[in-house]
Parts: structure tokens; sequence; C-alpha cells
């Protein structure tokens, strides 16, 4: 089977940016990485991405917000100031939030979920960037 629909790179340019914050040229560098890299994941999957590397990856779980837990305690400490990428929307703010305690400092989502407004007001709450892309990488 081949799903031609997910072949493409990082369109910055496709992007949008709900959040009063928009993210750092050196973010949207990260931001685009991280996405390349968290399609490759098995999703729930999130990316934690920093100088260049992933540097947390929760992978395979049922729940949204237990990939970013794994993916923070992996990262441990490398967590603060890293980017996170998700592969599909956040459902509610809690995985988001589960993140900003981690110490991400901006987030690339597909975005696309009825609590997008909540999850967008948690990311001005903190403070941190967050871009949607319009479209997922979630395979099933």
């Amino acid at each position: 089977l081949v799903q031609a629909w997910d072949r493409g790179g990082f369109d910055r340019g496709s992007c949008t940016v709900p959040t009063k914050r928009v993210p750092t040229e050196a973010e949207w560098e990260q931001l685009g990485n991280a996405w390349i890299a968290v399609k490759h994941v098995k999703s729930n999957a999130i990316v934690m991405f920093k100088d260049g590397s992933a540097v947390g990856v929760g992978a395979g779980q049922m729940s949204r917000v237990e990939a970013v837990q794994i993916a923070a305690h992996r990262a441990g400490d490398r967590a603060r100031g890293s980017v996170m990428a998700s592969d599909a929307f956040f459902p509610f703010p809690d995985g988001l939030e589960e993140g900003i305690r981690a110490g991400v400092t901006a987030v690339i989502q597909p975005g696309g979920s009825m609590k997008d407004p909540e999850v967008t007001a948690a990311a001005d709450a903190a403070g941190i960037a967050m871009v949607m892309t319009g479209r997922r990488h979630f395979k099933h």
C-alpha cells in the first residue's frame, strides 16, 4: 500500500500560527526538523527536538498525553528549550500542557480539533508559540 498524501517534507508557507507569539527563526528550523521526524514515528507520536537532534520520542501510545510524558522523560533536562511535534492534533490542552511543563518553547501540530481554541489559549497562557500545519501524519 502506497500513501502518497504524506510524502512531502515541511512547507512553512502552508502553516498558520494561531498563538500571540510566533516562532523565532531558530524555532522554525527546529520545528521543521521535528515535523519531518515525527512522521516516521508510530502514532500517537511526539518528538521533542533541540539543537538539530531528537532529544525525546514518545511513540505508539493510546494516549497523546502519555506520549508527551514519555518523550519528556526520555529527553530529561534536554526538554527545556526544545520544540515539540505531534503527528495529530491535541484533542484537549492536557498534552500540550505536559510539554509546557517539560520546558518546550514552541509546538507544531496539524490542528483541526474542536478544542483548538482551548489548546491555543493554553499555549498563549504559557507564552509559547504554536504552529498548525493543517496536515496530519497520524497513521491510523
